[in-house]
């Protein structure tokens, strides 16, 4: 099965008071973007081939930090992705991962939970 990850910062929601729409908004210039970056991608292609079958998992990290890091390791594993920055705060808020196979990429996302509200 291939996955999309998206990643937003919970610390935006939780202690900034971003609205979750805003966080929403986020993550999807996330998605958008890294579908156009990585557009003639195999896995991209096949992803986008059945879209009533597009599986996404939508994660949190605590901080900027931990999205910091988190894009550290996925870029040392080789692991295409693209780092949203909110603008013009120059804030990174969300990252997603182009699509690939589950097991390909979750060892890199386990210790992530789900977006919650």
């Amino acid at each position: 099965m291939l996955v999309q990850y998206v990643v937003v910062r919970g610390d935006l929601m939780r202690t900034m008071g971003w609205p979750i729409g805003a966080i929403t908004a986020q993550a999807c210039h996330a998605c958008v973007a890294v579908t156009h970056l990585f557009y003639n991608d195999n896995y991209t292609q096949a992803y986008l081939a059945n879209l009533d079958a597009m599986h996404k998992i939508v994660l949190e990290v605590p901080d900027e930090t931990s999205l910091n890091n988190l894009c550290l390791t996925l870029t040392n594993e080789n692991i295409d992705y693209k780092l949203w920055m909110e603008q013009p705060e120059n804030i990174p808020t969300s990252l997603a991962t182009k699509p690939y196979p589950m097991d390909k990429v979750k060892s890199y996302f386990k210790k992530y939970r789900l977006l919650k509200l």
